[in-house]
């Protein structure tokens, strides 16, 4: 179990909330308006936090020191960036996500690391994609036999500095390309893992779970 911290009671909120309690993490959603808690379902157990989404005070009674991941959601872009580079810069929260409804904006925020979904395109899932691990190995793309599947997939930080090939050779996967401060790169012999880094492999998917396992701990000091 994982605790997650959202940011915005909205409909989207409100249902990243209800999925991640009912997938058995704790949650904690932040709203300004008290009267926004009136979305979630009776019986929501997670806690409710009034407040600005990105005022430390609030961020820290919302528990996002010891968050999993943020999610910020609100109808705001400016709030949603500011709310989630504190998030990620001053709480250290591992894995983030913004809600821009500027795709222009979203572009420039993703050259800057900074994950965001475009609201254009937007839905729940994309949001939970990027949160959640095990959401990422439903894959992007599934071949026409349905045994390979096109994945993001989640490293420990203990990979940042090795090569994509020793990455390879831990899980048994093929990694197709990086997604490296917004942009697509595909790895060349020598090409490393770097922080931030978003890593897409076709794996097959009866091994998806094993292969998530491998790579969220840190790499055997002879994989480098």
């Amino acid at each position: 179990m994982a605790h997650f911290v959202i940011m915005g009671c909205g409909r989207v909120g409100a249902t990243l909330a209800h999925t991640l309690e009912d997938a058995g993490h704790s949650v904690a959603i932040i709203d300004q308006d008290d009267r926004a808690f009136r979305r979630l379902r009776q019986g929501f157990t997670g806690r409710k936090v009034t407040g600005v989404g990105f005022d430390r005070d609030t961020m820290k009674q919302a528990g996002v020191a010891e968050a999993y991941a943020f999610a910020a959601v609100s109808s705001g872009d400016n709030s949603n960036i500011l709310a989630t580079r504190v998030a990620r810069e001053t709480f250290h929260v591992p894995h983030v996500v913004a809600r821009i409804y500027d795709p222009g904006r979203a572009e420039i925020y993703q050259r800057l690391g900074i994950p965001t979904v475009a609201a254009v395109r937007w839905s729940a899932d994309q949001v939970l994609r990027r949160i959640l691990p095990e959401q990422h190995l439903a894959g992007d793309f599934r071949e026409p036999s349905g045994r390979l599947v096109l994945a993001e997939l989640d490293l420990d930080a203990g990979w940042i500095g090795h090569s994509v090939s020793s990455i390879e050779k831990a899980a048994d996967i093929r990694v197709a390309y990086l997604t490296r401060f917004g942009e697509g790169i595909l790895p060349a012999a020598g090409t490393a893992y770097q922080d931030g880094d978003t890593v897409h492999a076709m794996l097959p998917v009866d091994r998806s779970s094993q292969v998530a396992q491998i790579l969220a701990k840190a790499p055997a000091k002879e994989s480098q």
